[in-house]
């Protein structure tokens, strides 16, 4: 059985994961997310490389055939990555900003995968567009008060409460909520790798 190492600590992605049928183990990236560019795609391939790379120095000695994926998500407005919210003030400018508009939603993905005792990366990223409906102050400030925005991109999360308010999805739904499932065993396919064998 191969090993499979999922680089985060969201319970997003671990439950995405899970509901595909893999069977994998969690170990975190360590570190602090630093973004060298604020173009979206160059941005999430980054930051998804970087989480795989820092899973990567502590499994050095892994059996060939060993996976392990990073991700990372970041969602764009007018060309502008929004990142998770300093407070709930910063959370209610950013979802007053999204009500009534389309953005972007970008994931990038990095797998290692050892092979002949070498670490080879195989990256994608998918971008997603979501529409809202109108939202009033009054319902952007229940919403943040429920703290759910506050470790989120974009302040949001499709999933909770705020989905109530999406108007329209055009692209893969679940790399909104953090990890694009179908696109990455499409990519892992093409390259022989069976996550779930």
């Amino acid at each position: 059985m191969r090993r499979i190492i999922l680089a985060s600590a969201s319970p997003r992605r671990r439950e995405l994961l899970e509901r595909a049928g893999v069977k994998f183990e969690v170990i975190p990236a360590s570190g602090d997310e630093n973004r060298t560019s604020d173009d979206p795609k160059e941005a999430v391939a980054q930051l998804a490389r970087d989480k795989a790379v820092s899973v990567k120095a502590t499994v050095e000695d892994a059996e060939e055939g060993t996976v392990i994926i990073g991700s990372d998500t970041v969602v764009v407005f007018q060309n502008m990555i929004l990142g998770k919210p300093h407070d709930q003030e910063d959370a209610a400018d950013t979802l007053k900003k999204l009500q009534g508009n389309t953005h972007q939603v970008y994931t990038g993905v990095s797998v290692l995968e050892k092979k002949n005792g070498q670490w080879q990366e195989h990256a994608f990223y998918e971008s997603t567009d979501v529409t809202f409906y109108p939202v009033s102050d009054e319902e952007i400030r229940e919403y943040v008060a429920t703290g759910e925005p506050m470790d989120k991109a974009g302040s949001y999360g499709i999933q909770g409460f705020f989905g109530i308010y999406v108007k329209g999805i055009n692209g893969d739904y679940n790399n909104v909520v953090g990890l694009p499932a179908a696109r990455l065993f499409y990519e892992m396919k093409k390259s022989g790798i069976d996550l779930r064998g």
